[in-house]
């Protein structure tokens, strides 16, 4: 299987590339391309289209494809698709958050987000790191400390993070606590 896996990412990253450039003679429908387009659509069930694509159609989708195809890629079941979507010039901030809020992604996908500075700008993003208990615990632990007061106390009373966190975030405010007396 992850030989398998290894040949799925090369293949990948070769379509990637020649999507990035311009030279892929993958066919998707034109109005997953088109921001808002597919409001006009008549197969009203874009799932199944999506669903019924090969890998290469999906990572041209995840690379190019509207907000739409993104949004549902983004949960798609294999993980390069998902972090290709992270690769697409016109993902948002707002994107970005809900992927790093969502507890069914993987490891990698949040380990991109948090290796990206300009996203990280982003308070939202850094707080959704932060209280995904799949985010790499050495990330949340980094991220914490850039949090405010307000969301630390509710970290710190979590059950949905890692203990480690948790307590961190306890140390926090009271350090927070003691340097306002």
């Amino acid at each position: 299987m992850p030989a398998e896996r290894d040949e799925d990412e090369a293949a990948a990253e070769v379509i990637s590339v020649q999507v990035e450039a311009g030279t892929d003679r993958i066919p998707v429908p034109g109005d997953l391309l088109v921001e808002g387009a597919t409001k006009e659509r008549k197969n009203p069930s874009l799932y199944n289209e999506i669903a019924a694509m090969d890998m290469g159609q999906r990572v041209k989708l995840a690379l190019r494809g509207n907000r739409e195809a993104r949004q549902l890629l983004a949960r798609d079941n294999n993980k390069i698709i998902r972090r290709m979507v992270l690769n697409n010039p016109r993902i948002s901030e707002e994107e970005v958050v809900n992927m790093a809020r969502d507890r069914n992604s993987t490891e990698d996908v949040l380990r991109i987000i948090a290796d990206r500075s300009d996203w990280l700008k982003n308070y939202a993003v850094r707080r959704a790191l932060v209280t995904n208990p799949k985010t790499p615990l050495p990330t949340a632990m980094r991220l914490l400390a850039t949090l405010l007061l307000q969301d630390l106390e509710r970290i710190a009373k979590s059950k949905d993070v890692p203990q480690a966190v948790v307590i961190q975030a306890r140390k926090a405010v009271i350090e927070h606590r003691e340097r306002r007396q």
